[in-house]
């Protein structure tokens, strides 16, 4: 049986490379069930704010190894400093239709997916692009499940629109008890916008959570895709 490809979206200042080693234990403990492509997001992160300061934990949304220009994010909530925090909020954001572009031309040259997967700001911004393909804005878009993991409904008053409408894909939101970036209850914010989500709850932090407690949760939700 082949394996489900799934499309990975990384977390605010990491890359895609970087985040292929923070899910090091999650490919090898669903290897026979996924593949995971990476992409990289498209705006450079040039500046250090509290929020990054302040979290030192494993597998966060720590700078990416080699510098301020491997550092990516979505978008930005403040639009002069370029900076993002998810608890601010903000009339306007800026870069999300430049991300949105860079998604459509990963599904155009690698694709097909089956899934996606995102991790904190990358989980807001899978949200996102769920709506998009519900609404059939983006007729590239064809994915079939969504897993979001550290996620979070966006503060910005203009991403209002990402939530109107219920959102039918398949989802299963994965948060951690002890996560001090994205609180559990942040997360527990977009479980409303989406059809029957599953869920997964993890005693950790911030970080795609792998340890083989987790493997039958990942497993079941997977199958019925496969």
């Amino acid at each position: 049986m082949a394996p489900l490809r799934v499309l990975c979206i990384h977390g605010y200042r990491q890359n895609g490379s970087s985040f292929r080693e923070k899910t090091g234990a999650l490919r090898k403990l669903l290897k026979k069930q996924v593949e995971l492509v990476y992409v990289n997001a498209p705006h450079s992160v040039l500046q250090i704010d509290s929020e990054e300061t302040s979290e030192k934990e494993s597998g966060s949304d720590a700078p990416a190894p080699g510098g301020c220009e491997h550092s990516r994010g979505w978008w930005f909530s403040d639009v002069q400093a370029r900076s993002f925090s998810a608890q601010q909020q903000c009339e306007e954001s800026l870069g999300i239709d430049e991300s949105v572009a860079v998604v459509r031309e990963a599904v155009k040259d690698q694709g097909p997916f089956d899934g996606i997967l995102g991790f904190s700001q990358g989980a807001a911004f899978v949200a996102m692009l769920c709506s998009l393909q519900e609404r059939r804005l983006e007729p590239e878009f064809s994915f079939r499940f969504a897993i979001l993991v550290a996620g979070f409904r966006s503060a910005c008053t203009e991403h209002k629109t990402f939530y109107d409408a219920p959102i039918q894909i398949p989802s299963l939101h994965v948060f951690g008890l002890e996560d001090r970036v994205i609180p559990g209850s942040m997360s527990k914010e977009l479980l409303p916008f989406f059809l029957e989500p599953k869920i997964l709850e993890h005693p950790g932090g911030h970080f795609v959570p792998a340890a083989s407690a987790h493997r039958q949760t990942y497993q079941d939700f997977l199958k019925s895709f496969q």
